[in-house]
C-alpha cells in the first residue's frame, strides 16, 4: 500500500487536503448564509416564550398586529396573524407587558428574523379582564352606560321574555319567585346557550327575538353564578349592543350579587339574582287588589263630592239667571202700555181737533152771511183737509215709531237671538264665557240653546 503522507498544518495562508493540495476558506452567497442561519433558528426555537413591553404597535388592513417586544437589553420584532389576532379576548395596547408564545421566522430578502405569535397573554391581570375593562372603557365613551338612557320597568307588565338556559336553576328560580308574588303572569321564554364560545351570539340574538314578540313589554337575560371564564358571554360586546338596541326595557339576572358583567351596565335594571329580578318586575296580587280596592273607594267618594258640588253650583246659578219667559212677558207688557198711550194720544189730538172745528162752526153760525158762511165753509174744508192730513201724518208717525220701538224690542228680546241660532255658555261657575281665555281644555261647560241646554267639555280653545 502506497503511504500516506501527514496533512501540513494549517497556516493564515489557508488549508491543505489530504493529498497536501492547499485550499482556501469557504465563501457562502448572502442567500446560503441566510438559508443556514434561517434553518438553525427556526429548528432551535421552534416553541418559545417570550416576555417584553408592546411597542410600535400598528395593525394592517388585513387585520395582522405587528409589534415590538422590548426590554432594557434589547427589542424583538413580532407579529400576530388575523387569525390568532380575532381569538384575543383583549386589545393589546403600547406600553402592556405581555407573554407571547410562538416560534421565530427568519425573513430572507431582508435578513430580518421575527417572533411569530400564537398566543399573547398580559402580564399580572388576566387576558379576560383586561378585555373586561377595555370593553367597558368603550361603552362607557359611547354612552351605553349613561343613566338618562335607562328606562323605567313597567308597573306591572302584561308580558315577560326570559333569555336563558332553559335547564339551568336560575330559570326556575326566576319563574318560581315570579309566580309566587303574582301567579298565571305571562313568561315567555326564549332558550340560548349561556356559556361557551357561540353563547354570546346566541343570547344576542334571544334579546332581538324576544322584544319583537307580541305584548312582551320586559327583557331578562339570566343565568346562575359562576366564575369569570363561565359568565363570559355576557361581556360579550354583542350581547351589550343587543341590550341597548332593544325596544322594551331590560333586566340583567347574571350571576350572585357580587357578580358584574357588561350586561349589567347596558341594561337598564340590574338584579343581583335571577330571584331579585322576579322581585323587581312582578308586585304582590294581593297588595295590588288591596290597592285597587282603596283608590277605587277613594275615586267613588270623590267624584260623588264633585257631583254634589255641581249641583249645588247649577241650582246657584239658575237662582241667578232671570226665566226668560218672565222676561218676555214684561218686555209684552211694556209694549201693551205703549200701544195704549199712543192711542190716548191720537184720540187726544182727534178731540182736540174736533174741538175746534166746533168752535169755528160756532163762530160761522154767529157770523151768519153767506159769502161769509162760503169763505169760511171753505176754510173749514181746507182746515178739515189739512187736519186730516195732520192726522194722517202723526198717525203714521206714530205708527212707524210704534213698529221701530217693537222691532228694537223683538231684536233685544234674548230668546230671539237664541231662535236665529246662537247658544250662550256658561262655565262651571255659572259665568257667560264671553272669551277662549276663560275656560281651559277639560272643563266642563253647559250651552243654552233655545230650545234646551247641553253639557259640553272643552277639547281645545284657541285665540282670535
Amino acid at each position: 500500500m502506497p503511504e500516506r503522507l501527514p496533512p501540513r498544518p494549517a497556516t493564515s495562508a489557508g488549508q491543505f487536503d489530504l493529498f497536501g493540495k492547499r485550499v482556501g476558506p469557504r465563501v457562502y452567497s448572502v442567500g446560503e448564509l441566510t438559508r443556514e442561519i434561517k434553518a438553525v433558528l427556526e429548528g432551535r426555537f421552534q416553541s418559545v416564550l417570550v416576555k417584553g413591553e408592546v411597542s410600535n404597535l400598528r395593525a394592517s388592513g388585513a387585520g395582522h398586529i405587528y409589534f415590538t417586544l422590548k426590554d432594557a437589553e434589547a427589542t424583538l420584532a413580532a407579529v400576530l396573524f388575523r387569525n390568532e389576532a380575532h381569538r384575543l379576548k383583549f386589545q393589546p395596547r403600547n406600553g402592556q407587558s405581555l407573554v407571547a408564545r410562538g416560534h421565530l421566522d427568519v425573513y430572507e430578502p431582508k435578513g430580518e428574523y421575527q417572533l411569530v405569535c400564537d398566543t399573547v397573554e398580559p402580564v399580572g391581570a388576566g387576558a379576560l379582564q383586561i378585555a373586561f375593562e377595555q370593553l367597558k372603557e368603550k361603552l362607557a365613551a359611547e354612552g351605553l352606560f349613561d343613566p338618562r338612557r335607562k328606562r323605567k320597568l313597567p308597573y306591572l307588565p302584561r308580558r315577560i321574555a326570559v333569555v336563558t338556559s332553559p335547564g339551568g336553576a336560575a330559570v326556575h328560580d326566576f319563574l318560581r319567585v315570579l309566580h309566587r308574588r303574582f301567579p298565571n303572569l305571562p313568561v315567555l321564554i326564549v332558550p340560548v346557550r349561556v356559556q361557551g364560545d357561540a353563547a354570546a351570539g346566541e343570547i344576542a340574538r334571544g334579546i332581538t327575538r324576544a322584544s319583537k314578540q307580541r305584548k312582551v313589554e320586559v327583557v331578562v337575560v339570566a343565568r346562575g353564578g359562576g366564575s369569570l371564564e363561565d359568565l363570559w358571554a355576557f361581556n360579550e360586546e354583542v350581547v351589550a349592543r343587543a341590550l341597548a338596541a332593544c325596544s322594551v326595557p331590560t333586566v340583567s339576572a347574571v350571576g350572585h350579587e357580587v357578580d358584574f358583567t357588561i350586561a349589567d351596565f347596558v341594561a337598564d335594571v340590574r338584579a343581583p339574582t335571577p330571584t331579585a329580578a322576579a322581585e323587581l318586575i312582578a308586585r304582590e296580587k294581593t297588595e295590588l287588589l288591596a290597592d285597587l280596592a282603596q283608590r277605587r273607594a277613594r275615586l267613588s267618594r270623590a267624584l260623588r263630592a264633585q257631583l254634589e258640588r255641581k249641583r249645588a253650583a247649577l241650582d246657584k246659578s239658575r237662582s241667578r239667571i232671570a226665566d226668560p219667559r218672565r222676561l218676555l212677558a214684561d218686555r209684552r207688557l211694556r209694549l201693551d202700555r205703549l200701544q195704549q198711550r199712543l192711542e190716548d194720544l191720537w184720540r187726544q189730538q182727534l178731540a182736540q181737533r174736533a174741538s175746534r172745528v166746533q168752535k169755528l162752526r160756532e163762530r160761522l153760525q154767529a157770523q151768519h152771511p153767506r159769502e161769509k158762511l162760503h169763505r169760511l165753509h171753505r176754510e173749514v174744508s181746507r182746515l178739515t183737509e189739512k187736519l186730516a192730513a195732520l192726522v194722517r201724518r202723526a198717525l203714521t208717525a206714530r205708527r212707524h215709531r210704534f213698529e221701530g220701538l217693537a222691532g228694537r224690542l223683538d231684536a233685544l228680546s234674548p230668546l230671539r237671538v237664541l231662535a236665529r241660532g246662537y247658544s250662550v255658555t256658561f262655565d262651571q261657575r255659572g259665568h257667560a264665557v264671553k272669551s277662549a281665555g276663560d275656560v281651559r281644555p277639560g272643563e266642563q261647560v253647559r250651552v243654552r240653546l233655545h230650545e234646551g241646554e247641553l253639557s259640553a267639555q272643552v277639547v281645545a280653545t284657541r285665540k282670535p
